[in-house]
């Protein structure tokens, strides 16, 4: 059994797909495939539910996962320890971030750290705010930084930036014209919203709910940009934080402010509870909060 092949296992059952995997990873599908089936070949078991459009884990393939995590964590402390023992300043942080965030303030937070510590190295993992979590539980990345709020029985949680909840519409709609509008303005609308991998899925649910309508979602997806194409071509209207809005260059997107209820979106900067912590990853929260809050 391979290393190699645990890996490739594991990048499959995280995204359930062969192929969502390969545009993660700098693996090919087929490369993918055949660890797969290599593995399950030596462990005499099937590690997929391949009846689904999604791979679902088997029995065995849970059992495989689990312990695979286990030890891909032990290796990754090592590491981690050896390096700090011996008082070097180099290693890797593994960070988790939902697209829309890495688009807002990563590549400031990779400039900013670089200049410090240009020997330790940031990996960025974009995925939304549900499975990033899963990561840190299972110690396959350092830290990450979600939309709020996140089990503080599970993570260590400090509260990093806050912005407020805007509507994104097309220029011509019949609502463009209004200074505000509040959520029952949009209950006969269509909603394009992110996919439900993201906590911003359930929120602007849930927010709509709490005013007395569900949604009716029309699109949904896990970019930001292609939100707003959508938006732009009157395929329905999204609520997105007011920052993203000078991130793009649309001319039919307008932008108009809700109100009662104005909604927050809150993030916050994650880490598993007792895990131990790199002096790479000490420096990095410590940048964080310093510079960037």
């Amino acid at each position: 059994m391979e290393l190699r092949d645990l890996k490739s296992f594991i990048e499959v059952a995280n995204h359930k797909s062969f192929t969502h995997a390969a545009e993660h990873s700098f693996l090919t599908q087929p490369s993918l495939s055949k660890s797969v089936k290599k593995l399950e070949h030596e462990l005499g078991v099937e590690l997929f539910d391949r009846s689904t459009r999604h791979l679902y884990l088997t029995d065995a393939g849970h059992i495989v996962y689990q312990q695979s995590q286990k030890a891909f964590a032990a290796l990754s402390e090592l590491n981690v320890l050896l390096d700090d023992l011996r008082n070097i300043v180099v290693g890797e942080i593994k960070i988790g971030i939902p697209p829309l965030i890495g688009t807002l303030f990563f590549p400031k937070i990779a400039q900013q750290f670089y200049k410090k510590y240009p020997d330790i190295s940031l990996e960025l993992v974009e995925l939304g705010a549900k499975l990033i979590g899963r990561l840190i539980e299972d110690a396959q990345i350092d830290v990450g930084i979600v939309v709020l709020p996140a089990d503080e029985t599970k993570f260590n949680v400090v509260p990093f930036i806050q912005d407020e909840f805007v509507l994104f519409i097309h220029k011509d709609h019949n609502l463009a014209q209004k200074t505000t509008v509040t959520l029952q303005d949009l209950k006969d609308e269509k909603f394009i919203l992110f996919t439900n991998d993201f906590t911003l899925h359930d929120y602007i649910i849930q927010a709509c709910e709490g005013q007395g309508f569900t949604p009716s979602i029309s699109y949904q997806s896990s970019q930001w940009d292609l939100i707003i194409e959508l938006v732009s071509s009157r395929l329905g209207i999204t609520l997105l934080p007011k920052s993203i809005f000078d991130r793009q260059n649309n001319k039919n997107i307008k932008m108009i402010p809700l109100e009662n209820p104005t909604l927050y979106w809150k993030l916050g900067v994650i880490t598993k509870k007792d895990a131990y912590q790199s002096f790479a990853l000490k420096e990095f929260l410590n940048m964080l909060f310093t510079e960037f809050t």
